[in-house]
C-alpha cells in the first residue's frame, strides 16, 4: 500500500489516511512491510494526540501504550534469544549485563535516532516535543506492532537487523555505569558516588526524573530517566564521560 492510500477501512471507518504515515518509507527503515497498516499508525500515535485528534482517539484510545508494553517484552525475549545463540560459553551474569545494555532506554533511543524514526511520527497541532522517552517508547511500540502483524519471527528479525552492530561477538559484556564509576572512585581512594534526585519533569503519566551524582570534590554530573534507577545510571554515565574528557 503506497503513502496516501486510504487506511480508513482498516480503522473501522475513522477518517485517518495513510498520508499520516509514509508506509513504504517506514517499512524501509524498520525492515518490515505491514500487512495491517493500522498497527503501524497505532505505534506512532502518542497519547498526547488523543485530545486533539478525534480520529486517533476513536481508533486507538490508549495511543501506543499497549503496543509499547508488548514491544518491551518482545525485545527482551528476542535479545535474550540472540545472546544465547551468540555467546554459548558465557555465564548468566555476563549475559545479563549484555541484555541490560541492549534493552536500555539509551540503546532504544540511539537506534531510533539512527533510523530516523522520529520523522515518521504522526504530526498534529499541539504535539508534545519529541523527547528521548517518547522516542524510545515509539520504537518499543513499533516492535510490538511488528509482532502482532507478523509474529515473533518477524519481530526477532527486525531486532536482529537493528541491533546487529551491538550484538557483535567482539563487543565485551559491558559493566553498568554505576559499577564503573564506583570502581573508579574506589581505585583512587575517593568516597563512593552519592546520588540525589534534584528534579522531576514531564507528566504524572510520563515522568522524567533528574538525578545528580557527586564524587568527592569533582564537578557533579546529572542524568535523566523514566525511573530513578535509570536516571542514576544516566548520571553515572555522564560522570564517566566527564572524567574521560580532557
Amino acid at each position: 500500500m503506497a503513502a496516501g492510500d486510504p487506511v480508513q477501512p482498516l480503522l473501522h471507518g475513522h477518517p485517518l489516511t495513510a498520508g499520516d504515515v509514509d508506509l513504504a518509507a517506514l517499512a524501509e527503515v524498520v525492515g518490515h512491510a505491514f500487512a495491517r497498516p493500522e498497527l503501524a499508525v497505532e505505534a506512532l500515535t502518542h497519547r498526547g494526540a488523543l485530545d486533539r485528534r478525534s480520529d486517533l482517539k476513536a481508533a486507538f484510545p490508549h495511543g501506543n501504550e499497549r503496543l509499547e508494553f508488548l514491544g518491551d517484552r518482545v525485545l527482551s525475549l528476542a535479545i535474550a534469544d540472540q545472546l544465547l545463540r551468540r555467546f554459548p560459553d558465557e555465564r548468566e551474569g555476563q549475559l545479563a549485563r549484555r541484555h541490560a545494555a541492549l534493552v536500555s532506554a539509551r540503546t532504544l533511543r540511539e537506534i531510533a535516532e539512527a533510523i530516523g524514526l522520529s520523522s515518521h511520527r504522526i504530526v498534529y497541532r499541539g504535539a508534545p516535543p519529541m523527547t528521548p522517552t517518547i522516542l524510545s517508547d515509539m520504537l518499543e511500540a513499533m516492535l510490538g506492532a511488528v509482532y502482532l502483524d507478523g509474529g515473533f519471527d518477524a519481530a526477532a528479525a527486525v531486532v536482529e537487523r537493528l541491533w546487529s552492530d551491538r550484538l557483535g561477538r567482539d563487543n565485551p559484556a559491558p559493566r553498568p555505569p554505576k559499577t564503573q564509576l564506583q570502581e573508579w572512585a574506589q581505585a583512587r581512594g575517593l568516597a563512593l558516588p552519592a546520588y540525589k534526585q534534584v528534579g522531576r519533569e514531564g507528566t504524572e503519566h510520563e515522568p522524567l526524573f533528574l538525578v545528580e551524582v557527586r564524587v568527592g570534590t569533582l564537578v557533579p554530573a546529572q542524568g535523566r530517566g523514566r525511573t530513578k534507577r535509570e536516571a542514576e545510571s544516566a548520571a553515572a554515565a555522564a560522570m564517566i564521560q566527564q572524567l574521560s574528557t580532557p
